[in-house]
């Protein structure tokens, strides 16, 4: 179900079709590619598509584990930086980062499914907020992080 799918229906379910069409956005851009072009670097940065996957997949746990669920970075296992969030292993393939991805999106979803959007979530360093602002925060990023994986895979299959 997507965004266009929802236009009546409660804020919970426009919410929850938005960050669903956005996950699966960012999925999409990883299609038919090799591992190198995943892993091409096209700018300064550290930045790849495969790492933009990479990232979001480690935002949202944050978001969704650390503020939401009330786990710590260190407890998930998760890099303390965005930057950090970035960078891949030797180990790392599209297979794999993929996985972890969806196994972050399930256990998000588990995370909120009985919370009110109102409910106050005090699990991040920088204080309380409500959840509605949690899947702001999480749709902002993720909508802004598929318009780059757009530009790179442009770039890549331009190649």
């Amino acid at each position: 179900m997507g965004s266009f799918d929802v236009p009546l229906d409660d804020e919970r379910v426009q919410l929850d079709a938005f960050v669903e069409e956005y996950r699966s956005a960012i999925e999409v851009t990883l299609d038919r590619l090799t591992e190198e072009q995943a892993r091409r670097r096209l700018v300064s940065s550290e930045t790849t598509l495969l790492g933009l996957l990479k990232h979001v997949t480690w935002m949202q746990r944050v978001w969704f584990e650390e503020c939401v669920g009330g786990t710590s970075r260190r407890e998930l296992g998760l890099v303390r930086s965005p930057d950090e969030s970035f960078r891949l292993s030797d180990d790392d393939t599209v297979a794999s980062v993929m996985a972890v991805h969806r196994e972050a999106c399930a256990t998000a979803r588990t995370a909120v499914a009985d919370l009110p959007l109102d409910a106050v979530v005090t699990g991040h360093r920088a204080g309380p907020r409500t959840l509605r602002w949690v899947y702001l925060q999480v749709l902002r990023e993720l909508a802004h992080h598929c318009g780059h994986a757009d530009i790179l895979r442009e770039q890549v299959l331009a190649d």
